[in-house]
């Protein structure tokens, strides 16, 4: 095996970018976090992609759930422009007695200016001589250089978490279902003026009235008005004949200083007949949020997604963090 991996800023000090939103304020990174589910070990675990970029270097970080959930098996790498020889590479877990190893050839990859790879690499993660996670759209080379076959098993999109930057305006791409195609998401923040002589002047900010607007693919979606009042809220909106439920939780954008977040929940919502297969859960949904209660404490206290979802739902959901920039 290779020689230990370089830690990027991103990633250092054991911050944990998924728990800690002051992580990300502090590194000042746009990270973009898969999670997936799929057999390791003889045990459905968990996998766990990070992208992240900043002015001089992209990171990759891929973690595996240890036994119960507990520890976390990680690969860091850096992508710094003068650093060529650990753009490739693999490194080697024993998890529950079984070795599991992750491949890596970023040599050529295209960005295009996003935290994410566009195309002209691959990450596999490979156990019992199978690939169980593969990433990229090199898959011959990863199939070769690995030696190993495909997993009998289809790893599962679990959730999806992005911090983005921005002024008033925050766009992201993604598919709600697997085999479906990519949406672009729009969200924009605006100030509505007040005129004198208005009663709504009473509960303005400063004489304007924030109002903000969810565009899919260009469609308005959701249009909430008196933001000031609405600033924690769901909704569904309909995308392609698929329902969606949109939370939102704008606190801080309205009512912090500095440089300060909101965070928004995308999730599909699971056909009749699939629901029923989850009757028997004893896990609660999202309830709906309210002004009183922050969206972030209601996640946290629900559990990660993958408790809210379990019995291998393939329901997805995306968690948008939006960093507010002045």
């Amino acid at each position: 095996m290779q020689e230990p991996i370089g830690i990027p800023a991103c990633f250092s000090s054991g911050e944990k970018l998924s728990d800690d939103p002051a992580a990300v304020t502090r590194s000042g990174q746009s990270v973009f976090m898969s999670v997936f589910r799929t057999k390791i070990a003889d045990h459905c675990r968990l996998i766990t992609v990070t992208w992240c970029k900043n002015l001089l270097l992209h990171g990759l970080s891929v973690s595996v759930e240890g036994p119960e959930g507990e520890n976390q098996y990680t690969c860091k790498v850096e992508l710094k422009p003068w650093y060529f020889w650990r753009k490739q590479g693999s490194k080697r877990f024993i998890v529950d007695g079984k070795a599991v190893d992750i491949f890596w050839d970023l040599k050529a990859t295209k960005f295009n200016g996003e935290t994410e790879p566009g195309s002209e690499y691959y990450v596999a993660v490979v156990c019992d001589e199978e690939v169980v996670l593969l990433l990229g759209d090199l898959k011959k080379d990863a199939y070769r250089k690995t030696g190993c076959r495909p997993a009998l098993i289809d790893p599962i999109l679990v959730s999806r978490k992005e911090h983005i930057f921005g002024k008033k305006k925050f766009s992201t791409r993604v598919k709600f279902h697997k085999k479906g195609r990519f949406h672009e998401i729009s969200i924009e923040c605006k100030n509505r003026s007040t005129t004198s002589g208005n009663m709504s002047n009473v509960n303005s900010l400063g004489g304007v009235e924030p109002e903000m607007e969810i565009r899919i693919d260009g469609h308005l979606g959701l249009h909430v008005k008196h933001l000031q009042w609405k600033f924690r809220g769901n909704e569904s909106i309909h995308v392609n004949k698929t329902r969606v439920e949109v939370y939102w939780d704008v606190h801080d954008w309205l009512f912090s200083r500095g440089l300060r977040h909101a965070l928004f929940i995308f999730k599909p919502i699971l056909s009749p007949t699939s629901l029923s297969s989850l009757s028997t859960s004893s896990s609660p949904p999202l309830s709906s949020s309210s002004p009183s209660t922050p969206l972030s404490s209601q996640t946290r206290s629900s559990g990660s997604l993958e408790r809210l979802n379990p019995g291998g739902s393939s329901e997805f959901c995306l968690f948008l963090y939006a960093w507010k920039v002045e």
